[in-house]
């Protein structure tokens, strides 16, 4: 470790927030003495706010969002357009789509993407829940909102090829996201432009 502090509890702290990705041992040192300059109330506070994500956060059973009830506010929701599904890779993208207004149907969250070489295939993720999905409800329109790399165009394809047999339309958002990007990096007004814009996922299959 970064630091030579002589309380066990201290140390415990920063080793946690240490391993957590994109936190290093100088991040995580100064975090905690953040911390300490608050009252015992605020760091009480802070600490239960964690414990409530293990004891109080679930998973939509239909859509697979985050959610502290069984079936979460977004699907519960009655003004939402339950004939239109927006599949997402993560919890990340659901929040990048709704910040920009532009989208009132419901969600899928796949939790990933077909990826062979990190040994990732369809049953993995959340696809063999989409196909039911689809199956009892028999939405309209399904877009693919997936990254736009070589991992989310084959996951696109493979979802597309198994609802080929449905009378559904499998549109894709619209190609103003660079190749390569993520949604959850994107702007939302390229992004709220590129669902309004949105394309049949056939024709994306004569471009490659």
């Amino acid at each position: 470790m970064m630091h030579n502090i002589s309380s066990s509890p201290f140390n415990n702290a920063v080793e946690k927030l240490a391993s957590l990705p994109g936190i290093g041992n100088k991040t995580a040192l100064r975090l905690v003495l953040q911390l300490l300059n608050r009252n015992q109330q605020e760091i009480e506070d802070f600490g239960e706010a964690f414990v409530g994500l293990s004891k109080h956060i679930q998973y939509c059973k239909s859509c697979y969002n985050i959610s502290d009830t069984e079936i979460c506010r977004l699907c519960s929701n009655p003004s939402r357009n339950d004939q239109v599904i927006c599949v997402v890779e993560n919890i990340l993208d659901v929040i990048a789509i709704e910040k920009t207004n532009q989208f009132t149907g419901k969600f899928h969250v796949l939790g990933g993407i077909i990826s062979p070489m990190e040994g990732i295939g369809p049953n993995d993720i959340k696809i063999p829940e989409l196909i039911d999905r689809i199956n009892a409800q028999q939405p309209n329109e399904i877009i693919m909102a997936l990254s736009t790399t070589m991992e989310g165009d084959a996951t696109n394809f493979y979802i597309y090829k198994k609802l080929a047999h449905l009378n559904i339309d499998v549109t894709t958002i619209a190609r103003g996201i660079g190749i390569g990007d993520e949604i959850e990096y994107t702007d939302e007004l390229t992004l709220g432009r590129s669902l309004l814009n949105r394309i049949p996922f056939k024709n994306t299959l004569a471009l490659k």
